[in-house]
Order: structure tokens, then C-alpha cells, then sequence
């Protein structure tokens, strides 16, 4: 008897202690969370005019498809809840019926919807076909043919594609332990920099301007569950609801301020580049603006700029933080704890921007919290 005592209470400790990781994990997530709410009163507005800022979500997936579960009504409470002004749909391709013209479209909720489709080419290139010919490459990492006619865009980061990486073990359990009360920061212990996407379309911008986008990837069907024989779930924890999906990455697009709002509109800027990538579930990226000056006029990301005279860059976060401008994808300038950089320029190349908070500690300080379209200086 005492045996079998002893034998439990070993078990009930190595069962504790296995959780031990997942306990600091939670205390990290805590740690970052009170850092984010830190920084909101050092939030300030940015002087950027003539544009109207829109943020929204970029690949999304339905019922449709045969690859999730997601309802409609789903996607847009989780685009209400987010306060999201647009959701870019890509639904994947069926046979027998048109994914893309059966899905969201229009103004649903308040909320502006586009219907796509993500396709796959006879190479197995895979592609995110938008209304009005817009073609923009999804995971560019396994992308082979980038010299294919008419591609506009790239995904340069892929939620989907960062969570591979991601053990399903350590992940249920960092769910277990931490989405009560950080549903969105959970992801903060798994993301990177996507150093190859980032690589692919800086080389790609040598020969060809494409725009650059992340995608959510949503598709709210990674989860386990218990149901009984009608189907009804007894019991079940979601990994990836659209509502936390739409607030870790959006994309924020920038349309003149004489222009409505609508299907049109939003992917001419998109393919022009007068976007910008923000990882917004670490503290809303509205505000950050990057233009070129001289005096031939102000341009902003995704323009082109003539060196004419003294051409100065100029770029504007909502929190200070480290500002990274990179030339051709290498590094130009690297400035920490500001909010305002400008700096003159006298050569020929695409000039982006990345902006980090590395006050919000070592979890997430190498990762970045925003990602520019280029300035083309000609």
C-alpha cells in the first residue's frame, strides 16, 4: 500500500513538474503584457496627411473549401470585434463549384469584404487571385517561377507558415495555460522574423515592384474536441478562432483622401504599395508613416521618387522604438528609442522600413512590430 502511495504521489510530482515551463510561460506572456500597456501613454499621433488609413486582414478561409469549418457569421463578428475595416478572402479552389464568387463580398457588418481565391499554379506555385487581376505570391519560400507575368504582390509573412514550426504539444499546453487571459500573446512565444520572405522579395524587388503583404491564413480549424453522437461538442479548445487570428498580423492600407473605400479602391493601393505590414497584437501600428521628400514633391511607400536635389527620407512611428531603414535589403540606418528619423539620401535603390519595440523585452525584441513597402528612389 505504501508502495503504491509513494508510486502516485512520484507521479503527481513529475506531473507538476512538467508544467513548470509552461507556468514561466504564462509568466513571460504576463510580463509582456503589462510592457504593452506601458507603452500607451508614450503613444502619439503622426503629422501624415492627404491619406486615409485602413487596416484590415488579408487571407482568409471558410467553409468553403473543404479546409475549415468557419461560418460567415463567424468571420464577421471576429472582423467587427477587431474593428477591422476590410478582410481580404481567399478561399481555396473546388471543382465543381466558383469558391470565389460564393464567399463574402461587399459590405457585411460594417466591414468591407473581397472575394478571392488561392490557387495553385501547374507547377504547384501557389498564388492568392484577387478581383481586378490582382495576383499576389503566397509562401514564397517554396515560390519557384517568380518571373511569372502579372504578379503584383508577395506574402512576405505567413501565419500559417510561422506556426509550423510550432511543437503541437507545448502548443496545447501554452493554450492550456495562457489563452484565458493572453489569447493573443500566446503567439508572441513562437514568432519570428521571415528572414527567407523577407529574402525572396528583397531579391525579387531587383527586377520587378511587388507589394508586400502578410497573410492571417485564417482558418479557425486547429483545435481539439469531444462531441457525442448527435455532434454536439462537449468539450473543445480552439488554437486558432478567427477573432484572436485577426488581431496578430493586418495589413494597413493607405487610400487618398478623396477616395471612398471600396473593392476598387483598396486593391489599387494595395498594388500600388501605399501599405504597411503591422503585428498589431503587439500594440496597434496605426499612425506610422514613411514618405520621401524633395523638390519635385512628397511621395509615400510604394512611390516612386526622383533624386532631385536633397531627397530625404522621412519615417514616423506612434511609439518610439528602433527604426531599421534598409537599402536594396541591407541595412542604411539603424537608430534606437526614437519616433521621428530622417535622413537624406543620394543614391539609386528601394528603401523599406522595420520598426521594433525592444523595450517591450528579450520575448519579442528581435521580432518585428512593423514592416514597410519601399520607397523607389530613381
Amino acid at each position: 500500500m505504501r508502495s503504491k502511495k509513494f508510486i502516485l504521489l512520484i507521479v503527481v510530482l513529475l506531473l507538476l513538474l512538467s508544467q513548470t515551463p509552461f507556468a514561466y510561460r504564462r509568466y513571460k506572456l504576463r510580463r509582456l503584457n503589462a510592457a504593452i500597456q506601458e507603452l500607451e501613454p508614450e503613444r502619439h499621433e503622426t503629422n501624415r496627411t492627404g491619406f486615409t488609413e485602413y487596416k484590415g486582414v488579408v487571407h482568409v478561409h471558410s467553409f468553403l473549401g473543404g479546409h475549415s469549418t468557419g461560418t460567415f457569421a463567424d468571420i464577421i463578428a471576429a472582423a467587427q470585434t477587431n474593428q477591422l475595416q476590410f478582410v481580404i478572402m481567399t478561399e481555396h479552389t473546388e471543382k465543381e463549384f466558383d469558391t470565389a464568387a460564393m464567399t463574402l463580398k461587399g459590405v457585411h457588418g460594417g466591414v468591407l469584404f473581397i472575394n478571392g481565391n488561392e490557387v495553385s499554379t501547374a507547377n504547384g506555385d501557389r498564388l492568392l487571385a484577387l478581383p481586378d487581376d490582382v495576383s499576389i505570391v503566397a509562401y514564397p519560400e517554396q515560390f519557384q517561377n517568380w518571373d511569372t507575368p502579372g504578379l503584383d504582390g508577395v506574402e512576405v509573412y505567413n501565419v500559417f507558415t510561422n506556426a509550423r514550426r510550432i511543437n503541437p504539444v507545448v502548443a496545447f499546453f501554452d493554450v492550456l495555460w495562457s489563452r484565458r487571459s493572453y489569447p493573443d500573446l500566446i503567439f508572441a512565444l513562437y514568432l519570428a522574423r521571415p528572414d527567407e520572405g523577407l529574402r525572396k522579395w528583397d531579391q525579387g524587388l531587383t527586377r520587378v515592384r511587388l507589394t508586400a503583404v502578410a497573410g492571417n491564413d485564417a482558418h479557425a480549424n486547429v483545435g481539439v474536441s469531444l462531441k457525442d453522437s448527435s455532434g454536439k461538442t462537449l468539450f473543445g479548445i480552439q488554437l486558432d478562432p478567427y477573432e484572436v487570428s485577426f488581431r496578430l498580423v493586418r495589413l494597413h492600407v493607405l487610400l487618398e483622401q478623396n477616395k471612398a473605400l471600396d473593392a476598387t479602391s483598396l486593391l489599387e493601393a494595395v498594388r500600388a504599395g501605399h501599405c504597411f505590414i503591422g503585428f498589431d497584437f503587439l500594440g496597434d501600428t496605426t499612425g506610422f508613416s514613411f514618405e520621401a521628400e524633395n523638390g519635385g514633391g512628397r511621395k509615400i511607400q510604394g512611390d516612386e521618387i526622383q533624386l532631385n536635389g536633397e531627397t530625404r527620407l522621412r519615417v514616423q512611428s506612434p511609439i518610439p522604438s528602433r527604426i531599421v531603414i534598409l537599402k536594396d535589403g541591407s541595412v542604411f540606418s539603424d537608430d534606437s528609442g526614437i519616433s521621428d528619423k530622417n535622413v537624406t539620401i543620394t543614391e539609386r535603390g528601394s528603401y523599406r522600413v522595420e520598426v521594433y519595440l525592444p523595450q517591450l523585452g528579450s520575448l519579442v525584441a528581435r521580432q518585428p512590430w512593423i514592416i514597410s513597402n519601399p520607397v523607389y528612389a530613381k
